[in-house]
């Protein structure tokens, strides 16, 4: 085994979503995107943080819709279309941005409305 590869001892279901979220850190974060074949940018971190964030000021996860109409104004004129925001948040997360957020942000599993 390499030097480079972090492990960590989590608990996670079927579909790599933390059973305790308690036992979640950036670490945990940083093994869940190796697992994803995600590298984590600066960018990566800040929606990890606005999940994070956004999940403990209301117990829920944010919708595409609210996300993408919050944030894409704030990340500025390229994004002032929702559905080029959304594009390009398909691009840093292939395979769902709020699945795969929620994972990395170490919060429970989405229901399916929030892709809306």
């Amino acid at each position: 085994m390499s030097d480079n590869v972090l492990t960590v001892n989590v608990k996670t279901d079927e579909e790599g979503f933390l059973l305790d979220p308690n036992e979640w850190s950036p670490c945990v974060a940083e093994a869940i995107a190796e697992r994803e074949g995600i590298g984590l940018s600066d960018l990566h971190w800040a929606l990890i943080n606005y999940f994070r964030a956004f999940y403990e000021d209301r117990m829920r996860h944010p919708t595409m819709h609210e996300w993408v109409t919050t944030l894409g104004r704030f990340h500025g004129k390229p994004f002032r279309e929702a559905r080029v925001y959304r594009d390009f948040l398909y691009e840093l997360f292939p395979k769902g941005p709020i699945p795969t957020l929620c994972k990395l942000a170490g919060l429970p599993k989405p229901v399916e409305e929030v892709e809306e």
